[in-house]
């Protein structure tokens, strides 16, 4: 029995033949594309490992592909975060947004406003938030994410402002107060994730339903 020819691939070596197409031969896929596969690659290995220990390489071999690609497409690491952050806020806020103010009242906006902000699928987006903001705090903000924040604080304001005009509230100052909810968002979700002491998501919730309780003249809820 002969073995194969000299030079001739080894069985179990065809998908490996496959991979090595010459350079010139490659399918190259559209920027957007490869600029969406850096970015989608990037969320997972912060989720996991954070910021500061995620490399150009790392990223590269989760999106499939060379490191000369991510250079050509970012600067480094810190912007493609940046950039990855910014879409997470926007994924993250505007069907929110949307769902609390489709609601028929100002109040049922409210209990999807606090249920949204705080559910078993939103560490992630804090975890992201969080890590990307102290991976360097001294860096001036994104503009992209500033915007969306700001349409976000909007959407907040809006609610509160819908339900003080139609009686269903009292507000003496819609912008204080959504600032100062938005203030509590943020630090309830950082103490959740730090974990010291704990904090569930039914705690944070009830954390809020309080603030907004006092803060727009609402009935407490039953206990």
């Amino acid at each position: 029995m002969t073995g194969p020819a000299e030079g001739a691939p080894a069985a179990g070596t065809a998908g490996a033949r496959r991979r090595a197409v010459a350079p010139d031969k490659r399918t190259r896929q559209p920027t957007e594309v490869r600029r969406r596969l850096i970015l989608e690659a990037v969320v997972p290995l912060v989720i996991e490992h954070g910021a500061s220990r995620v490399g150009v390489r790392d990223i590269a071999r989760a999106a499939g592909v060379s490191v000369g690609t991510v250079t050509y497409h970012f600067g480094g690491v810190r912007e493609i975060l940046s950039e990855a952050v910014s879409i997470e806020i926007d994924a993250y806020y505007r069907p929110l947004g949307e769902r609390m103010l489709a609601c028929p009242t100002a109040a049922e906006g409210l209990t999807t406003l606090i249920e949204g902000v705080f559910s078993a699928e939103t560490d992630r987006h804090w975890r992201l938030w969080f890590d990307n903001w102290a991976a360097d705090a001294s860096l001036e903000p994104d503009s992209r994410q500033h915007r969306r924040y700001e349409e976000w604080s909007d959407r907040v304001a809006e609610l509160i402002a819908r339900g003080r005009d139609r009686g269903e509230f009292r507000c003496r100052d819609v912008a204080e107060t959504t600032t100062r909810f938005n203030a509590l968002v943020d630090g309830l979700a950082l103490r959740r994730l730090r974990g010291a002491p704990p904090l569930s998501i039914e705690q944070a919730r009830a954390h809020l339903r309080r603030f907004l309780t006092g803060e727009l003249g609402l009935e407490p809820s039953p206990a």
